[in-house]
């Protein structure tokens, strides 16, 4: 059975996006982050989108600016296997992607016992959410900014109890952001 992972950045104060749903807040770059994104987007795995990631990402990974700011994440993240989970998108166009309609917990239950690499959410909060509180979540890696946004929104906010989770690794990096890799408890 496949695992479902998740790689989120967090605000020191536990926000994903600020009151506005800016998550321009997140990109810290420089050379060590950017050998680390890059090794992140290498093209293993399959990725796992909300529809409002998903609308985002497609807009910028496949253009040029992409291609030439970040090459190498670029040709990862157009290469990967994509899952975009909505209702409401009519068509998933980004190359390799396949939308779900279905019922969340049905539908990524079933790719997890499928054969194949284990999958990772970026962004999606609402569906980082909504996983967790269904514990179909296996990991998370969450990468701490040295940012304090006052206001936003948390990956956790619909969880109706208590979740323990045990660190199981941190790596800190000079543009001041941590990650911190965890498993259930």
């Amino acid at each position: 059975m496949r695992k479902l992972h998740v790689f989120n950045m967090v605000s020191l104060d536990g926000f994903f996006t600020d009151a506005r749903g800016d998550m321009s807040w997140a990109h810290r770059r420089d050379p060590e982050w950017t050998e680390f994104s890059s090794g992140n987007a290498s093209g293993q795995g399959e990725l796992m989108f909300g529809r409002v990631t998903y609308e985002m990402m497609a807009a910028f990974w496949p253009t040029p600016q992409a291609a030439q700011m970040l090459p190498e994440v670029a040709v990862g993240m157009n290469a990967m296997r994509k899952y975009v989970i909505s209702r409401t998108l009519e068509a998933a166009t980004w190359q390799n992607t396949t939308l779900l309609k279905g019922d969340l917990a049905t539908d990524v239950r079933a790719l997890k016992a499928e054969p194949g690499p284990d999958i990772v959410i970026l962004g999606s909060g609402t569906i980082v959410s909504q996983l967790t509180a269904a514990k179909l979540i296996d990991g998370y890696q969450l990468v701490l900014s040295p940012t304090v946004l006052g206001k936003g929104r948390t990956l956790f906010e619909t969880v109706p109890e208590r979740l323990g989770l045990t660190l199981t690794k941190t790596r800190a990096f000079q543009n001041g952001n941590v990650v911190l890799w965890y498993e259930l408890a």
